[in-house]
């Protein structure tokens, strides 16, 4: 995957929403880490630290290194809390991995050869209905994301859950329930121009010619 990201954390014991403002005020952030069968520990982390660990989208489908008063875990990100109008992070979550439990993550998908691809070329208009799909797997096999090829899809066209290829171990839990739930991810609109005339032509088949008087 190319990244290690090691947060540096801190046990702490005073909670609470007081001493969560006397955190944030200090440049820190609480946090939190479960699972695995062991207890929940609560944290302390440096805010600026944290934020920058967000900017990039490998974090939030990684195998991260939390370390906890000098004590070494695996771990994914489960939940961040942001400010709702400032740049600031107010919690994050972090689930503990091990190497024989599934876990379930969202993970990014990457779209691939969108300018190559015949609707593009013909001058139709990419939409991205998803970014991210859930899926579940053990720990080992977890990917950074998914690529989503475009290389053949037609103007009109769309690619659906289905046509993600997974890696091996890697499941998708929304096609495991229904083809109802196999919805579409992209799709290519066709030209606007070519709509017209489709819509005109329709329309010159669909009247009678007037009869003469």
């Amino acid at each position: 995957m190319g990244i290690d990201f090691n947060v540096v954390a801190e046990t702490r014991k005073d909670v609470g929403k007081g001493a969560s403002r006397r955190l944030r005020h200090a440049d820190k952030i609480p946090g939190v880490i479960y699972g695995a069968g062991k207890d929940a520990v609560a944290l302390t982390m440096r805010h600026d630290s944290v934020f920058h660990h967000l900017e990039h989208e490998a974090f939030y489908s990684h195998i991260l290194t939390i370390t906890v008063d000098g004590n070494v875990e695996r771990a994914v990100l489960k939940d961040v809390q942001r400010h709702p109008a400032k740049p600031k992070i107010l919690h994050v979550d972090f689930l503990r991995i091990s190497d024989v439990d599934k876990i379930s993550m969202n993970v990014p998908l990457h779209f691939m050869n969108e300018l190559d691809s015949p609707g593009v070329k013909a001058g139709g208009l990419v939409s991205h209905l998803m970014n991210n799909v859930e899926i579940i797997c053990l720990a080992k096999d977890l990917p950074e994301y998914l690529e989503v090829d475009l290389a053949n899809l037609e103007a009109g066209a769309s690619l659906h859950l289905s046509d993600i290829k997974l890696p091996a171990g890697v499941e998708m839990p929304a096609l495991a329930q229904s083809a109802d739930h196999d919805l579409p991810i992209v799709n290519i609109h066709a030209p606007r121009q070519s709509t017209e005339e489709e819509a005109s032509a329709d329309e010159a088949v669909a009247e009678p010619p007037s009869a003469e008087s």
